[in-house]
């Protein structure tokens, strides 16, 4: 069945549209609140602070996002999610168009925005088995992650070119509308989502423990997760704190910032592309040979001289991340009981970004204390490439789903 007959089905293509204006909004919000705390707030301390409050919350919220989506309609969720998310944002532009955000204020809203996104990935991705037929899971999966990444393609440009035109807070404005519309996309009486099953009556910390105990059991989950905790603590994690220091060292503008976003963003969309036309057996093994190809690139691209030949490499991070996230969310959902997909979805996205702050910490922190951010990404790069050599040659049952 061609990956074109998605956009046969109305429910997925109001999904799909929602989806593109919520992460480019989101992706706004990051860039322009990157630049913004670096330029106008403070230093590389500062930014690792509003960074860990923007993760910190949305990660401890992460597993009862899960459990929500198990119990309640997916879409009531999403669109409730982005209808706050949008406030927050008029909030945080009303502030700094008039000069008043202090960064007490900014790590406030940061940390309930990055919250809210708690409750929104695992309801879209827990939702995506529910719509969609089983033989196009892994087309259906890279349109998503695809549609993710589009964000940073699209938000970096358009937030560099507010901005460096406009404003800061013009750069807020049109993510706080990007964001509305996503909610008016997602209003639940347009889907008419199925009603969800009724399982039996628990406790929620006892349906905590069933979604823990499920991937307790299951030796390709645990695998997988820490694929993505290698993933995002040793490459991505440190790549948010990285990139804007890099552009501000080397004398970059808002616009610099937005290319290496950009091309990012593009490696990325490239491979989930390719992801989305060509079927691909043995996931396991195709995860784990993209981590290797991605921990390489990051390693090249701790000691890259100058802005035109990082965004350059950045380019090829972001294709062979691609190659980790897509097989590892197909293989999950086509293995997982519908019953506690929520939950099993909340914690592989708790996996992919419960070490994001760390690394935030630790990045920031480090540069602080005016050790070379290049020396930093080298060692990451290189412990993370060591530990998944290792994983290779001991995870064979993962290599073979």
């Amino acid at each position: 069945m061609s990956p074109l007959f998605l956009f046969n089905n109305r429910i997925f293509v109001l999904l799909f549209a929602s989806s593109i204006f919520a992460v480019v909004g989101f992706s706004m919000f990051l860039t322009t609140t990157t630049w913004y705390v670096i330029t106008d707030l403070g230093s590389a301390g500062t930014l690792g602070l509003v960074l860990i409050a923007a993760t910190v919350p949305r990660i401890l919220m992460m597993a009862f996002g899960g459990l929500l989506a198990d119990k309640y309609k997916k879409t009531t969720i999403m669109f409730s999610t982005n209808l706050i998310q949008s406030i927050l944002l008029l909030i945080i532009f009303i502030l700094v168009s008039q000069d008043n955000m202090t960064l007490a204020l900014l790590l406030i809203l940061s940390g309930l925005f990055g919250m809210l996104d708690a409750f929104f990935g695992p309801a879209s991705s827990s939702m995506i088995p529910k719509i969609v037929d089983r033989t196009l899971l892994q087309p259906a999966n890279a349109v998503f992650q695809g549609v993710d990444q589009i964000s940073f393609v699209i938000g970096p440009i358009l937030a560099g070119f507010l901005m460096e035109q406009v404003s800061v807070s013009g750069s807020y404005l049109v993510a706080t509308g990007l964001v509305f519309l996503s909610a008016v996309l997602i209003f639940p009486p347009y889907i008419k989502e199925s009603p969800v099953e009724k399982g039996t009556k628990q406790t929620p910390l006892q349906d905590l423990k069933v979604g823990f105990s499920y991937i307790r059991h299951s030796n390709f989950l645990l695998t997988g997760l820490l694929v993505l905790i290698i993933l995002n603590f040793f490459v991505f994690g440190a790549l948010h704190v990285a990139i804007p220091l890099l552009v501000d060292a080397y004398g970059g503008t808002p616009l610099n910032l937005s290319y290496m976003e950009v091309s990012l963003g593009i490696g990325l969309v490239v491979g989930t592309g390719f992801l989305s036309m060509i079927p691909i057996k043995r996931r396991g093994k195709t995860s784990l040979s993209g981590l290797v190809c991605a921990l390489i690139a990051f390693i090249i691209f701790s000691w890259v001289p100058n802005l035109i030949l990082l965004t350059v490499v950045v380019f090829f991070i972001g294709l062979s991340m691609s190659f980790v996230f897509v097989p590892f969310f197909t293989a999950a959902q086509e293995t997982t009981d519908i019953h506690v997909m929520g939950r099993v979805m909340s914690l592989i996205f708790l996996a992919m970004n419960g070490f994001d702050p760390v690394a935030y910490a630790l990045v920031s922190g480090l540069a602080a204390i005016q050790i070379p951010i290049q020396f930093i990404l080298f060692g990451l790069g290189v412990i993370g490439l060591m530990i998944t050599i290792v994983l290779f040659f001991t995870s064979k049952p993962y290599q073979q789903v």
